[in-house]
């Protein structure tokens, strides 16, 4: 019973994970994903691609997220996208992205009472399992997206410091601030390089250069990205040398990397005390500890 439960679990998350991996597998095709984008930001009518199966998935969570979404409130449903473009996700409204999470804790739920009804539980267990599927398909893909967000900025703030290097190279060479992003772009790859194409993209399409900086932020509100599009604004207003404040700032932004790494390594050995105590030192007790007590007790039952 136990058994067939915890399998019904495995599956369900398995089947999760699969999901949202199909929804990204678009991304794995940036520069074709990044070309058709004309109508970013607009309500575009670009040709929906993938199979007709996907499309019709599409619009049945389009229609069921536009049921849900009428509760949600004008300022969660910004944050909701705000997050969908912080994981990378720019093509899906959030309202779709509302009616899949109630599609997926509709399956969840349906999944989870079909196996406890299999075990033949009684109702309480049953309507804990309903509740619990519920609950664990709503949460979870917010959760996935989150937790895709963050990665995608861990990446960024990484690769930051080589795009800054590639831009004061092509400055100090004679190229301006426009070309240098543009020769920086095409060597960078990875969520940044998305980025700074959807950047250019947006200044192709008449967006002002520090508007197109100011929606960078917006959309990946990081540290390293916040002093960089600061940089940029201030040189440009104060009419500082570019190169010399890129260079600058490539030096603070190594150092942050360097001190970020330092403090991981330091909490290394906290981590790892407690599988350390929990697991480690038990079998190492029973395999050194083990025979020494067995004699002990032997030695006793001969005294007895």
């Amino acid at each position: 019973m136990i058994i067939v439960l915890f399998a019904g679990l495995l599956l369900i998350a398995m089947a999760v994970t699969l999901f949202f991996r199909a929804l990204s597998v678009p991304r794995a095709r940036t520069v074709g994903a990044l070309a058709q984008i004309p109508s970013y930001g607009y309500t575009g009518t670009a040709e929906p691609d993938g199979s007709e199966a996907r499309n019709s998935l599409d619009e049945l969570a389009s229609a069921l997220g536009a049921t849900v979404g009428r509760y949600l409130s004008s300022m969660r449903e910004d944050a909701l996208r705000k997050q969908l473009l912080a994981a990378g996700i720019y093509r899906m409204p959030p309202r779709r992205f509302v009616g899949y999470q109630a599609l997926a804790a509709v399956g969840a739920a349906l999944v989870l009472v079909w196996l406890t009804a299999l075990a033949g539980e009684g109702p309480g267990v049953i309507g804990f399992f309903l509740l619990f599927g519920l609950f664990a398909g709503w949460t979870v893909p917010r959760y996935l997206i989150s937790r895709r967000a963050r990665t995608r900025f861990q990446k960024i703030e990484y690769d930051l410091p080589e795009l800054i290097d590639l831009i004061v190279v092509s400055v100090e060479s004679g190229l301006g601030l426009t070309g240098s992003i543009r020769f920086a772009t095409e060597r960078m790859q990875g969520p940044l390089g998305d980025e700074m194409k959807l950047l250019l993209h947006e200044q192709h399409m008449g967006l002002a250069a520090d508007e197109s900086l100011r929606s960078l932020l917006e959309r990946c509100e990081t540290d390293g990205i916040r002093s960089f599009v600061r940089a940029i604004l201030q040189g440009e207003q104060l009419g500082v040398s570019i190169g010399t404040i890129m260079r600058n700032l490539a030096v603070e932004m190594r150092k942050k990397r360097r001190q970020a790494a330092e403090e991981r390594a330091q909490k290394a050995p906290v981590k790892v005390l407690f599988p350390l105590v929990f697991l480690i030192f038990p079998s190492m007790f029973i395999v050194l500890l083990g025979p020494a007590v067995l004699d002990v007790m032997d030695a006793f039952e001969g005294l007895g």
